[in-house]
């Protein structure tokens, strides 16, 4: 039997089918069945692309927010009203045209400031990349221990040094220290103007002996040798200069004699460690030394060696090796002691070199020597025949003589006297093509300079390639200071070819020069070691920085200048580096002074420095040195600015006002006894205006109203009587500046709350008796309204906008005063 609910449920239904009318369709599922599908149709609807817009329409209806009404509402808004053109109106529409006329001010002033905001920002935006170009500039300047960037292909191979730069030092090291300390002397000595002094190539070989490393002291002994040269004009340009045919054998000269005595070192050498078997004998000179050295080295190694014997020794190793010792008369010896007449012509020719190189008769004796060298000694066995006339006739350019000249050394000096300047014969090498194959083809790789970068140094200097050489060794951390050095001596004597632009890399090829020419970029070789050891050691750094006297950068500032700004923002040692002013006036000498034969001074590089703080804000550290730059004007000027920010505010001991106080005290007693030496005289009054404003809010927060109002009445600034109004307007538009403009509002409500304090007090019966007026109280409250009266007309008649509510504030007090 059913129960009670099942019978109700009936009814309605038969209720609903007679009235034939219904709010909601007929159901004919049951509850379980309405679930499962509301649940399928969800699933589906979920899976669309809608989805989203139809679960936030969920989630925030069921909080009882419609969104539909919500994005409606939205969409209503638009901003076409507020800046929608002006509709034009009718001349007589005065309601209209005064509308139009305020309309057309508010869009002036946000055009206007919509214009300076987009310049602001642009200013600001190219200031800060630049800042943050410069210091990633001076990171790569830093962190350049590789080899440089080059902007045109310097050959085939690439670097194999890929040693590891060391870490910067923080102080001068031992080598470091001696080489300062004879920079230092060499630099004063040519300020004193002593003409007398050594070069600097000579000094640094007399210490190298100090740096307890014989590769150093090789290196240093190589320079020496290759700067013995002719001398090379001031105003030429080196590159120039070095590829003249007095220069080029000059240069083919120096590196003969540096290979030929060392090679005579050597022979000594090996004699010495076996002087039992050499039997040299007591006799000096070079053919004894030769004829020992012979003895020893020729044991049956070399087979059809010719032309009979000397003193028991075969002929052409003697007469090569006096050759290779440089030794022409020992030589000539040789070979007259030989008997053989059909050499004559070598003797001839040897003769004529040692009388005079630059014989006229040289060549044609060369030219006979060729001759019968194709003829009848190219086909020899004896090598050392061979190349004793291929040396000596400039003949078989391409034979290397590999059984003779086995070391490097060997190969060099073979090279070296194949060299002719001015030759056009195939049978001669140009001093650039031997650069060219040392330096391009062979390179690092087949010196490996890697494990021996002392005789990749020495090819590369013994052919005149000072530039590279040097590059090379500043790669290597323990030969770098060497290199800087190197450098240095050598652009004293004008043999270093630098660059036309001090931005270009360290080393670099300049189209315009002949092949395989390099310059280095020597102002860029000292900053780079300079900026290891600034911070700690800044007069050594000057030092160095000094040697880029005669450069300049790309706008034509002497670089030494340049650098010498740079040296004191980074280490901020402005008082070490220009010297400080005392309170007399008197500027005291810093470290810049001591070079005096130079353009740049310590007051050009203090307004340099003083612009640059300037422009980063740094007003503070810039009025010091627009003082060390005797510049009143500069000092007033960013002092004021300063003023107008804090003299208002209560100082505290440690607080930047109380700073700024002690400075405009000290200055303006300085100007007060030097006088102003400067056409501004608005400037010199509003900083005297300043500076007594200093007192007045000192005296206000103090609580010592009479005196503080005494002071402001000293000043001039604010009137207190009705006819000083025009006087003290005018002063402000016209004889003040703008900082002082900026303060007056402050000045005024502290005015006006001193007044307003006075009137309280003598209005509740407090006696207070000012100085400078007597009179019954009510005479002095009439007075102190009349004074207040001023003080709004004045704020009132000035031609500017008071900020905030000044105005309002201001004729509130003097309501309250009546």
């Amino acid at each position: 039997m059913a129960d009670f609910s099942e019978l109700l449920q009936a009814a309605e239904r038969l209720t609903t089918d007679l009235e034939g009318t219904s709010d909601l369709p007929k159901v004919n599922r049951s509850l379980k069945q309405v679930l499962e599908a509301s649940n399928d149709l969800y699933s589906r609807v979920a899976q669309t692309a809608g989805s989203k817009d139809i679960q936030a329409n969920l989630l925030l209806g069921s909080k009882g927010i419609d969104l539909p009404k919500i994005v409606q509402k939205l969409e209503s808004i638009s901003t076409k009203r507020t800046f929608e053109p002006i509709e034009p109106v009718d001349d007589l529409d005065i309601a209209n045209i005064l509308q139009n006329e305020i309309r057309n001010k508010i869009l002036e002033a946000f055009d206007s400031g919509y214009n300076e905001m987009l310049k602001s920002t642009f200013e600001n935006a190219w200031e800060h990349q630049q800042a943050e170009w410069k210091q990633e500039k001076m990171k790569i300047l830093n962190a350049l221990g590789g080899r440089s960037g080059l902007p045109i292909e310097i050959g085939k191979d690439q670097s194999i040094l890929i040693e590891k730069p060391a870490p910067p030092l923080s102080h001068l090291g031992p080598n470091e220290m001696i080489y300062a300390s004879k920079i230092i002397q060499y630099n004063n000595d040519s300020v004193r103007g002593l003409s007398s002094r050594p070069s600097l190539v000579n000094v640094f070989c007399d210490i190298a002996s100090e740096f307890k490393d014989g590769k150093v002291k090789d290196m240093w002994e190589i320079i020496k040798y290759m700067v013995q040269c002719s001398s090379i004009p001031q105003s030429e340009d080196a590159i120039k200069t070095r590829n003249t045919k007095p220069v080029i054998l000059s240069l083919v000269r120096q590196g003969q004699k540096y290979l030929e005595d060392r090679y005579k070192t050597f022979m000594n050498s090996i004699i010495t460690e076996n002087l039992t078997h050499a039997g040299r004998g007591g006799i000096p000179g070079t053919y004894p030394l030769v004829k020992s050295f012979v003895g020893l080295r020729l044991q049956g190694e070399y087979l059809g060696l010719k032309d009979g014997m000397i003193d028991d020794r075969p002929l052409w190793p003697m007469v090569y090796y006096c050759l290779r010792s440089g030794d022409l008369p020992a030589a000539i010896h040789c070979l007259k002691k030989s008997g053989l007449t059909e050499y004559n012509e070598i003797i001839s020719l040897l003769e004529a070199k040692l009388g005079n190189p630059n014989n006229p008769n040289i060549p044609k004796l060369e030219d006979s020597i060729r001759f019968s060298y194709r003829r009848f000694v190219r086909n020899e066995t004896d090598p050392f025949k061979r190349i004793t006339w291929s040396v000596l006739g400039c003949c078989d350019i391409s034979d290397e003589h590999s059984e003779v000249a086995r070391t490097a050394d060997d190969y060099l000096w073979l090279k070296l006297s194949l060299v002719r300047a001015d030759s056009s014969k195939e049978d001669s090498i140009k001093y650039s093509d031997l650069q060219q194959v040392i330096l391009e083809e062979y390179g690092e790789s087949h010196y490996d300079a890697f494990n021996q970068p002392h005789l990749y140094f020495q090819v590369l200097a013994l052919t005149g390639q000072f530039e590279a050489a040097i590059e090379f060794l500043a790669r290597i951390e323990r030969f770098k200071v060497h290199a800087v050095h190197m450098a240095i001596a050598l652009n004293e004597l004008y043999l270093l070819a630098g660059p036309h632009d001090t931005s270009a890399p360290l080393l670099f090829i300049d189209p315009a020069d002949p092949k395989p020419a390099r310059r280095l970029n020597l102002a860029r070789l000292i900053m780079i070691y300079v900026r290891s050891f600034e911070f700690h050691c800044p007069n050594e750094a000057l030092h160095y920085l000094y040697h880029l006297k005669n450069y300049t950068d790309s706008e034509g500032q002497s670089l030494f200048k340049v650098c010498a700004v740079d040296l004191a923002l980074e280490t901020k040692e402005y008082a070490q580096l220009l010297g400080t002013v005392d309170g007399n006036g008197i500027r005291n000498k810093g470290l810049i002074d001591q070079f005096i034969d130079t353009h740049v001074t310590a007051v050009s590089v203090a307004e340099t420095i003083a612009a640059n703080l300037v422009n980063k804000g740094l007003y503070e550290d810039a009025i010091a040195l627009f003082d060390i730059a005797n510049n009143q004007e500069g000092i007033l000027t960013y002092l004021c600015t300063m003023l107008s920010q804090v003299v208002q505010l209560e100082g505290d001991p440690n607080s930047l006002r109380t700073r700024l106080k002690n400075q405009a005290f000290y200055y303006a007693e300085r100007i007060s006894r030097e006088g102003f030496k400067s056409e501004r005289s608005d400037l010199k009054f509003s900083f005297f205006t300043l500076n007594r404003l200093i007192t007045f809010f000192d005296l206000y927060y103090e609580k010592e109203f009479p005196q503080a109002l005494k002071v402001l009445n000293d000043i001039k600034l604010v009137p207190f009587r009705e006819e000083e109004l025009k006087d003290r307007v005018f002063d402000v538009t016209h004889n003040l500046t703008s900082n002082v403009a900026k303060v007056i509002p402050d000045v005024l409500l502290t005015t006006m709350n001193m007044l307003f304090a006075q009137y309280q007090k003598i209005k509740s019966n407090v006696e207070f008796i000012p100085r400078f007026q007597e009179g019954p109280l009510e005479a002095q409250m009439s007075y102190l309204r009349q004074q207040a009266k001023t003080i709004t007309n004045f704020a009132g008649m000035l031609p500017y906008r008071m900020p905030g509510d000044t105005n309002s504030r201001l004729v509130q007090m003097e309501i309250l005063m009546h």
